[in-house]
């Protein structure tokens, strides 16, 4: 009855239906989000890094294929910020990125133990806490899917714009970086179907630089690419007006709303 409800609703209406709920439900999360002591302590952590790196440059590492024609040894001495299971690359590069970040549940899930290991700051999102509690290199943050905006206060709510990357580029905002340039950021998937489904992998991993990224068994969703070109323009707009840059040093990428770099250049 209630989805019937919705498909006669004209789209105006239906537009502020949906925006009265997200309001309320992001009310309704805020004091936890707010006041818990675990998030309380991560608030004061993430106040004490605030623009700590002003006026610097930051390389965001994505997780496409693209990374196999990167030479990722002119990093070691870069700020890095790494996302998701790029901590995989770890072994073979003989050094970490600076900071790790991820927000999915279903890799904060299946990956709880590999994160809690990391010797690094690691980021993830609020939601994850009853898969990995305190450490003093854990800072959580208030992510959520509702209410679009680009927030350049890691302390508040970020939306996640359907990619981990829009929530590093207002963590790198946040930290101070002038200047934030992409990498491994293919916006590209061979996989497909209907976007944030959530799929089982059957076999090797096509569509990250390591083939058993999301492996045999791994539950991943599939990508929502034009939800993530929304955050993205919101992004470049946000670093522009504030005289910063993001920049796409992506081999191949396919992401169109960045200026594209050489990376051997830029580096």
């Amino acid at each position: 009855m209630r989805s019937r409800v919705k498909q006669l609703l004209p789209a105006p209406i239906l537009d502020l239906y949906r925006g009265a709920r997200d309001q309320v439900t992001a009310a309704s999360e805020w004091p936890v989000a707010r006041f818990h002591p675990w998030r309380v302590d991560s608030i004061r952590k993430l106040r004490a890094l605030q623009d700590t790196h002003q006026g610097e440059r930051c390389v965001i590492i994505g997780n496409g294929p693209s990374l196999k024609k990167t030479n990722l040894s002119r990093l070691k001495n870069v700020f890095t910020i790494g996302m998701n299971r790029f901590y995989m690359a770890f072994d073979d590069l003989g050094f970490t990125t600076s900071i790790l970040l991820t927000v999915n549940d279903l890799v904060i899930e299946q990956c709880a133990e590999d994160l809690r290991k990391l010797p690094i700051p690691t980021f993830v999102s609020w939601r994850g806490r009853k898969h990995i509690q305190p450490a003093e290199n854990l800072h959580y943050l208030h992510t959520s899917y509702i209410l679009p905006r680009f927030n350049g206060d890691a302390t508040g709510r970020l939306w996640e714009g359907a990619t981990v990357t829009f929530v590093a580029m207002q963590l790198a905002y946040f930290l101070g970086f002038r200047q934030a340039i992409l990498i491994g950021v293919d916006h590209n998937f061979t996989t497909q179907g209907t976007p944030n489904t959530t799929v089982v992998s059957t076999g090797d991993d096509p569509n990250h630089f390591h083939p058993g990224y999301f492996g045999k068994g791994f539950r991943w969703q599939l990508p929502d690419l034009q939800t993530s070109e929304i955050a993205y323009e919101m992004a470049r707009r946000v670093y522009q007006a504030d005289g910063r840059e993001i920049l796409d040093a992506t081999v191949g990428g396919k992401l169109t709303v960045f200026p594209k770099v050489d990376f051997n250049s830029i580096l």
